[in-house]
């Protein structure tokens, strides 16, 4: 069976938020994160598959498609047997408990979908979003995540409406913070990463009093900053290792 007219221009549209807002549906592509979502909560709209992968849902949601068909529709290099649009599920109530990590308007798709599976790793309750970070279900954001966008809760807010009323303590990643290493760090909080370029903004700094930084061991000093990625990895252990 071959791809549709209307099914190309489907699956070329969600590349953009606007139409994946409007058609509620996102696109992920791969044996794992396809398979990963078909085993969670998300419903399965329409699966573009070669013949060589099998799955237990109804054969009317399952078009199959021949390798080059396969390839017209897929970003990926080389295509991986599968692309699935799912719908985009509600939005969960946030629950305002645990270890809640915040995100000041991070840009990089790669970076918000490492930081999904750093969260799922790292056992965080909610992963907050202000409105200027990068769509989660961006397709380059799926596919980063592994599946991991599966079981963190994510929301998407007025980050600096909510930091001025949370009553949980709240520490903020900047380079002219404590030592992390020599900081008492609670089971419960809220971590907030910045910007890829600017860091976190002037609006959010004013809200927040705790400011931990990790330390540079270098003998040069020279290395201006780290990705946010792993800068999030790095103090999301140190949250974690005290308990």
């Amino acid at each position: 069976m071959s791809i549709s007219k209307n099914q190309l221009k489907l699956i070329t549209s969600l590349s953009q938020k606007k139409y994946r807002q409007k058609h509620n549906l996102f696109i992920a592509e791969g044996v794992k994160v396809v398979n990963e979502l078909l085993n969670s909560a998300f419903k399965v709209e329409t699966l573009f598959c070669t013949d060589d992968f099998s799955c237990n849902i109804s054969a009317e949601k399952i078009v199959q498609v021949s390798e080059i068909d396969l390839k017209k529709i897929s970003s990926l290099k080389t295509p991986n047997k599968v692309l699935g649009l799912f719908k985009i599920p509600d939005e969960k109530e946030l629950q305002n408990k645990g270890l809640i990590l915040a995100l000041d308007d991070i840009n990089d798709p790669g970076n918000l979908g490492t930081i999904i599976r750093l969260c799922d790793w790292f056992g965080v309750s909610e992963l907050i979003c202000s409105t200027k970070t990068v769509d989660c279900y961006n397709q380059k954001v799926v596919q980063a995540s592994m599946g991991s966008l599966t079981r963190i809760p994510i929301h998407y807010i007025d980050l600096e409406a909510y930091l001025s009323k949370t009553n949980l303590p709240t520490f903020i990643a900047d380079m002219d913070g404590e030592n992390v290493y020599k900081s008492s760090l609670p089971k419960e909080g809220i971590l907030i990463m910045g910007n890829e370029a600017n860091g976190i903004s002037d609006e959010i700094k004013k809200l927040i009093s705790n400011k931990i930084s990790i330390p540079r061991f270098g003998e040069t000093q020279e290395t201006e900053s780290l990705n946010v990625a792993t800068a999030t990895a790095i103090l999301l252990s140190e949250f974690k290792r005290a308990f």
